[in-house]
């Protein structure tokens, strides 16, 4: 993942505003539907969810940069920004590298991780097992460079192995488990390899032409294997493989022979197992994920928004994190376009999460809580969004949900006009008993709230259920 420069409105309350096509995904033409029916069945699970929690969490923590990229002199020009101390170049990349002889999370507590995302309404968690540094956050027989390794002084903890306590402590929660994989790996020699022409000067890509290597590359490929189904056999049920570093395909000259290994992991381990080749497209790209961007209309394939809850997905000191406000207004109107939020956590280098994320989290989970009848199962209904956005439309068969996004100071109308369509014989307020006087118009429906909304502040947002 990348960090980008957050826009800010100049509204009142100076709310951060996620502006679409700020980067590339791939197309809703370029899906290929599957053709195995538990894929299919999987895929609707998936829709299904709505919210789930990515976590972007390593050694350079530590350090409050920007993950990986520092490291990639390709990327030096927006990548660098953050380097404030006076380095450079191979300097850099040796104080970067070394970070793990000092990455020690004693702090970390994944029970209470676990529990603050189910409380958060979360149903799924994305872990970054391994970012572009090569930095692995599991026990791996492939390298030393690891959570679990001799020189990283939290091997000795009885959390080192971060991913299996992680995803022992989410499963037991009732969360699915998806593994963020970078297939691009800045810090094994197979991929960044020295000597070859490009010098020093290194980039997201490898130091050299696989078709002029092609056994150094056949040893990364074998390396990548070997990583991947590590996570997939010793780690227990994992729901998806998220893959990262999109540069790294077929196209490129930069095969990995992805099919052949998920095919085999399907056939053999985990049948159920979604793949996430994102940017890519083809058939191992099965949901396609938007990054910190919203699609302009409402999609009608599998997808994710992967936005951040502060502006970086890297734990950040001086971190500004959206406002539970925010927060729902984002998921609803994601979940109105078909799709679900990836909400990041950059967890700190202690091994706690910031107390910002943590309210942010417990507010979401309240508002879901009365809620999540409107958001969780349900698709795409017409006419999606009124006109002026302030209200989002979602479908559970053939009830509809009209969900009324409020700002900060904005007053609650006694009188809320629906605009759409249908032969509808009650109106509810979700989250409450009875029913709600409604009157037809050629425009839609007319639905008179309580009295008593808006007493104790303006509400975050408001469901109405149309039955």
């Amino acid at each position: 993942m990348t960090d980008i420069k957050v826009t800010e409105a100049t509204s009142e309350n100076e709310e951060t505003v996620v502006h679409e096509g700020v980067h590339n995904y791939s197309s809703e033409d370029e899906w290929v539907k599957p053709e195995d029916p538990l894929i299919l069945e999987r895929l609707e699970w998936f829709k299904d969810q709505k919210l789930g929690l990515m976590m972007h969490w390593g050694p350079y923590s530590q350090l409050g940069v920007v993950e990986s990229w520092a490291l990639s002199d390709g990327d030096a020009d927006w990548a660098r920004d953050c380097i404030d101390w006076g380095v450079e170049g191979e300097e850099l990349k040796r104080e970067y590298f070394d970070l793990d002889k000092t990455f020690n999370p004693i702090r970390f507590q994944p029970e209470l991780w676990a529990d603050l995302a189910a409380e958060g309404g979360f149903k799924y968690l994305t872990f970054t097992t391994k970012h572009h540094d090569g930095f692995c956050m599991w026990d791996t027989h492939t390298t030393d460079y690891r959570i679990t390794g001799p020189e990283t002084p939290f091997h000795r903890h009885k959390y080192a192995d971060i991913c299996r306590n992680l995803f022992d402590a989410f499963r037991s929660r009732g969360l699915a488990i998806s593994t963020y994989f970078s297939k691009a790996d800045w810090h094994t020699k197979d991929y960044w390899a020295p000597g070859m022409e490009r010098g020093e000067k290194m980039w997201r890509g490898p130091s050299y032409d696989p078709k002029e290597y092609p056994w150094l590359w056949e040893k990364f490929v074998q390396f990548t294997h070997e990583q991947i189904t590590e996570l997939m056999t010793r780690y227990g049920r994992i729901d998806m493989l998220w893959l990262d570093a999109g540069w790294v395909n077929e196209r490129s000259g930069q095969d990995i022979r992805l099919g052949e290994l998920v095919d085999n992991i399907r056939r053999e381990h985990q049948p159920w197992l979604l793949s996430a080749d994102r940017t890519v497209g083809g058939a191992y790209e099965n949901i396609i994920t938007p990054e910190q961007t919203l699609p302009e209309r409402p999609l009608n394939v599998p997808w994710e928004s992967c936005i951040t809850m502060g502006t970086s997905f890297s734990f950040n000191y001086e971190d500004r994190y959206k406002s539970v406000r925010e927060l729902v207004h984002l998921l609803v109107e994601i979940v109105a376009k078909g799709g679900n939020l990836a909400l990041n956590v950059g967890p700190q280098p202690d091994g706690r999460l910031p107390q910002a994320a943590i309210q942010g989290m417990k507010g979401l989970g309240a508002w879901l809580k009365v809620n999540g009848e409107a958001i969780y199962g349900t698709r795409i209904c017409e006419p999606y969004v009124s006109e002026d956005k302030t209200i989002q439309f979602t479908r559970k068969g053939d009830i509809v949900y009209a969900i009324r996004l409020y700002g900060e100071h904005e007053a609650v109308e006694t009188e809320l006009a629906i605009p759409v369509i249908g032969e509808f014989k009650r109106a509810s307020l979700v989250g409450t008993d009875g029913e709600l006087p409604m009157r037809g118009t050629d425009a839609g429906v007319i639905v008179t709230l309580p009295e008593s909304m808006g007493t104790d502040g303006t509400p975050i947002a408001l469901a109405i259920r149309l039955e």
